[in-house]
C-alpha cells in the first residue's frame, strides 16, 4: 500500500537490464511494455512548475502593491502552511499525486489572502503616521479579524461538501477540498498568530520611504481616484448598474443554451496508449487467432512513423477492456505503445485515424475496435445501452437495428456489444427406441457418456476445511485422451449376449451453435451495446439523445424490449446530481456563517449575490479560452463560489462599521468601498496569480485540471470587479434608512466628511 509507483517501476527496469545483460547467447530478452509513469512524471512536473510559477506571481503581486518587505513576509508564511498541510495529509494516510498538487495550486493564491488583509490594515496605519508598532498591529487586527475569518470560512464551507460527491468523479478528487480546506485553517493560524511577530520584529516603517515606495504609493492613490470616479457613477445610478448585470448574466445563460459553449464533461488528458481489440469468430482456435493477430499488427506498424511507437505487442486468448477482460480462443488484442508527445507529433486520435480504414477492413474478424485510455477518474463509453427483454431473437434484431443507425452516423465510432454467438455445440439425446431393442437402461447410457468426457460426482468430502468434489472418470478416456467427439461415441457398450453397440446408434445427434454468454441485468436478459463518439462534433447527452430518438420509432416493432443508458451518460447525471445538491448545501452554510458573522438575514444575500457574477465570469472565460464546459469546470464553479463573496465580506464589514461610527449610508457606502478597494485587488490578483499558469497552460496544460483553475481565475476577476462596483450600489438600494443613525444621506455630490486620514489624502482630488 505505501510503495511508490515511480520506485517500483525503477526496480523493473533495472531488473530487466540486469536480466537482458545476461542473456548473451539466448533467443528470448525481456522488454518493458509500456510504462504509463511518464505521465504520472508529467502531471507531477506540470503541477510542481505551476506551484512555482504561482508562488512567484503571488510574491511579484505583493510587492507590486505592499513593497518587498511586506512581500516577504507574506510569502513566508507559505512554506510553513504547506509544510503543516503536508504533515497534517500524512496523519491523515493520503499520499502525493497530482489531486493533492491541484489543491495546493488552488490555494496557494488563497493562503495569502488573510495576510494580506491583516497586512494590508497594519500597512494602511503605519503608512498614515502611527509609529508604535504594536498599536498598529493591534487596531488593525481588530478592524479585520472577524471579516477575515468569515472569509475564510465561507470559502471552506464552499469546498469542504465537495468531499461528499459520489461517483468516480468524487472518489478521484476529495482530496483536493481536503487539501484546501486544510491549507486554509493553517493559513488563518500563521495570519493572526505568527505574522503579527514578523511584522514587529522586521521594524516595518515609513518614516523615510524609498523611491520605489512613493511611487508606490502616487500609483495606489491614482486607482483609488479612478476607482472612486467611476463607483459614485454607479452610486448615482445604482439600478441601472444591477439591470446591465442582469443583462449579462442572461447572456451568459443563453451562450450556454445555446450550444456557444462546447460541452465535454468527462474532458481529460489522452495516455499514449492505445489498443486493437479483435473479436473473431468464435469457433477460431487460439494458434488461428495469433496468426490473425500477427497479420493486424503489421497492418498497424505500416501506419506508424518511425520512432513513434515505443512498444508493439499482440497477444490471443484475452482481451482487456475498460469494464473487464474478456478470455476465450477467439478474442485477440494488440498493445501499441507510444513515445512521449513531441511539439510536432501526431495526437493518439490522429494516429488511430490514419490506420482505421485499412485495420478494420482486414477480412476474416467479426469486428475490429480501438480502444483509447485517458488520465482522470476511470469511466465507462460515452454510448452504453442495456438493451433488455425476454426472447433473445427480439433482443438481436433490436440490437442490430441500433448498431446500424450508429454505423450509418459519423459521429459513433468503435461499435460492439457483448454478445457471443459461442461456438458449435453438440446436443445427445436419448433414442429410447434403440435403446429398448438392445436392452441396456437408459440410465447406464447417460452415465457411461458422462464418465467418458467429464467424469459423474460421486461424492464431496472435506480436506484441510475446504469442501472438495470426488469426480470418477472412464480409465478408457483418461488413458486414450479423447481428441474429437466421434471417437467418444465410437465407444462400444456390452450387450447381454455378448455383442457390443457404439453409443452414436443408442442416441440422437444434433450440432447446433449454442451461446457464448448468457447476460441478465434487473431479472432481463440483456445485450450491451457500447460505441465512442467524436467528441469534436458531439458530446456524450446529445449522442445518447439521438439513439433515444431513433429507438422511440421504432419500439413498436420490439414491445418486449426496453432500452436502460448506462455507462458515461450515468455518470454525468450521477456527477450532476450531486454537485446541484452540493453547491446549494454549500451556499447555505455560507448563508449560516454569513448571518451570524452580520447578525441580519438579509445582508448575507447581499454577499451571495457575487456568485452569479463569478457564473458570469466564468461563461466569458470559457467562450475566450475555448475550453470545453466539462464536470470539471463545474466543479471549479462550486469551489469559486466560497471565494468569490470575500471581496464582498470585507467591504459590507466596512461599511456596517462606519454606518456604527454615525456616518450616513451613502457616505459608508462609498468610503467602505474606497477604502477596501486596495486589499479586494490585492486578494483578487494573488489567487489569480497562484492559478494563472495553470490556467494558460504557462506551465503545461492539461484537460483536466485547467478547466477548474480557468473557472476560478475568470470567474473571481469578474466577480471581483463588479463587487468592487455592485455591492455597494446594492447594499445602498437595500438597508433600511430607517435604521441608519445619522439622518438621510446627502448628495453624492456633497460628498465633504473626514472619516479617516487616508480620505483626507484624495478627498480634494475627487
Amino acid at each position: 500500500e505505501k510503495s511508490n509507483t515511480l520506485e517500483l517501476v525503477q526496480k523493473v527496469n533495472d531488473y530487466i537490464n540486469e536480466k537482458n545483460s545476461n542473456a548473451d547467447g539466448l533467443s528470448v530478452i525481456v522488454t518493458l511494455a509500456d510504462d504509463q509513469t511518464l505521465i504520472t512524471k508529467n502531471a507531477l512536473n506540470i503541477m510542481q512548475t505551476n506551484a512555482i510559477y504561482g508562488l512567484l506571481f503571488v510574491m511579484l503581486i505583493t510587492w507590486l502593491f505592499l513593497g518587498s518587505k511586506i512581500s516577504i513576509l507574506i510569502t513566508i508564511g507559505i512554506p510553513f502552511t504547506l509544510a503543516g498541510t503536508f504533515f497534517t495529509l500524512e496523519l491523515l494516510g493520503q499520499t502525493l499525486n497530482t489531486s493533492v498538487f491541484l489543491g495546493i495550486v488552488i490555494a496557494l493564491g488563497m493562503l495569502v489572502d488573510d495576510a494580506v488583509v491583516v497586512v494590508e490594515s497594519i500597512y494602511n496605519r503605519l503608512r498614515h503616521g502611527v509609529t508604535d508598532v504594536f498599536k498598529a498591529i493591534q487596531d488593525g487586527l481588530y478592524e479585520v479579524i472577524s471579516p477575515v475569518t468569515a472569509s475564510v470560512l465561507t470559502t471552506m464551507a464552499a469546498f469542504l461538501p465537495l468531499m461528499l460527491m459520489p461517483g468516480v468523479l468524487g472518489q478521484f478528487m476529495m482530496v483536493i477540498p481536503m487539501v484546501v480546506t486544510i491549507a486554509l485553517a493553517i493559513s488563518l493560524i500563521e495570519a493572526f498568530w505568527m505574522l503579527p511577530g514578523h511584522i514587529m520584529a522586521s521594524k516595518v516603517n515609513f518614516v523615510n520611504p524609498s523611491n520605489v515606495q512613493l511611487l508606490r504609493h502616487k500609483i495606489t492613490h491614482w486607482l483609488r481616484i479612478k476607482y472612486c470616479r467611476g463607483l459614485l457613477k454607479v452610486l448615482r445610478k445604482p439600478v441601472r448598474a444591477i439591470m446591465m448585470l442582469i443583462l449579462l448574466l442572461a447572456l451568459s445563460i443563453s451562450a450556454l443554451v445555446s450550444g456557444f459553449i462546447k460541452i465535454d464533461f468527462f474532458a481529460s488528458d489522452q495516455l499514449r496508449l492505445f489498443y486493437v481489440n479483435v473479436n473473431m469468430p468464435t469457433s477460431t482456435s487460439l494458434q488461428e487467432t495469433l496468426d490473425k493477430m500477427i497479420v493486424i499488427e503489421q497492418s498497424v506498424k505500416q501506419k506508424l512513423k518511425e520512432d513513434e511507437a515505443r512498444t508493439v505487442v499482440s497477444y490471443a486468448g484475452q482481451q482487456f477492456t475498460e469494464m473487464e477482460p474478456f478470455f476465450g480462443d477467439h478474442y485477440g488484442q494488440i498493445l501499441v505503445s507510444l513515445n512521449p508527445a513531441q511539439s510536432n507529433g501526431r495526437s493518439v486520435d490522429e494516429i488511430i485515424d490514419s490506420m482505421r480504414e485499412e485495420v478494420t477492413n482486414i477480412a476474416g474478424p467479426i469486428n475490429i475496435s480501438f480502444l483509447t485510455l485517458a488520465g482522470g477518474p476511470p469511466t465507462s463509453k460515452p454510448v452504453s445501452v442495456k438493451v433488455r427483454g425476454k426472447d433473445y431473437k427480439d433482443l438481436r434484431e433490436a440490437t442490430d437495428k441500433l448498431t446500424s443507425f450508429m454505423s450509418n452516423n459519423p459521429n459513433f465510432i468503435d461499435i460492439s456489444d457483448d454478445d457471443s454467438t459461442g461456438r458449435y455445440g453438440l446436443t445427445l439425446k436419448i433414442n429410447n427406441d434403440a435403446i429398448y431393442r438392445t436392452g441396456i437402461r437408459p440410465d447406464v447410457v447417460m452415465r457411461t457418456i458422462k464418465s467418458l468426457v467429464d467424469g459423474e460426482i460421486a461424492t464431496q468430502i472435506q480436506h484441510q476445511g475446504d469442501q472438495v468434489t470426488v469426480r470418477v472418470q472412464s480409465a478408457q478416456a483418461l488413458e486414450q485422451g479423447f481428441d474429437n467427439i466421434e471417437d467418444v461415441l465410437a465407444m462400444q457398450l456390452n450387450l447381454n449376449n455378448g455383442s457390443k453397440v457404439p453409443l452414436s446408434e443408442l442416441v440422437e445427434i444434433k450440432t447446433a451453435q449454442v451461446k457464448g454468454n448468457l447476460r441478465h441485468y434487473n431479472f432481463k436478459r440483456t445485450i450491451t451495446l457500447e460505441a465512442n463518439i467524436d467528441k469534436e462534433k458531439i458530446n456524450t447527452v446529445e449522442a445518447n439523445q439521438l439513439l433515444i430518438d431513433y429507438w422511440s420509432n421504432i419500439m413498436e416493432k420490439y414491445p418486449n424490449v426496453d432500452l436502460d443508458f448506462s455507462g458515461e451518460l450515468d455518470d454525468i447525471q450521477e456527477s450532476m446530481d450531486a454537485i446541484g445538491i452540493l453547491f446549494l448545501f454549500g451556499l447555505a452554510l455560507m448563508y449560516l456563517i454569513l448571518a451570524t458573522q452580520f447578525g441580519s438575514y438579509f445582508q448575507p444575500l447581499m454577499i451571495l449575490a457575487t456568485v452569479p457574477m463569478a457564473f458570469t465570469g466564468v461563461i466569458i472565460g470559457l467562450i475566450v479560452t475555448k475550453n470545453p464546459l466539462s464536470l470539471f469546470t463545474m466543479y471549479g464553479i462550486v469551489a469559486l463560489a466560497g471565494i468569490a463573496v470575500n471581496s464582498a465580506i470585507v467591504l459590507i464589514s466596512k461599511a456596517n462599521s462606519n454606518i456604527d461610527e454615525g456616518m450616513t449610508l451613502l457616505h459608508a457606502t462609498f468610503y467602505a468601498a474606497r477604502r477596501r478597494m486596495l486589499p479586494i485587488l490585492i486578494t483578487t490578483f494573488t489567487t489569480v496569480a497562484g492559478l494563472f499558469s495553470l490556467a494558460t497552460g504557462l506551465g503545461g496544460s492539461s484537460l483536466i485540471w485547467a478547466p477548474v483553475a480557468t473557472s476560478i481565475v475568470w470567474g473571481l476577476m469578474f466577480s471581483a470587479v463588479l463587487s468592487m462596483f455592485i455591492v455597494p450600489a446594492i447594499y445602498l438600494l437595500s438597508m433600511n434608512k430607517s435604521h441608519i443613525k445619522r439622518k438621510a444621506c446627502k448628495p453624492a455630490s456633497t460628498l465633504k466628511v473626514k472619516p479617516d486620514k487616508e480620505s483626507q489624502d484624495s478627498h480634494t482630488k475627487l
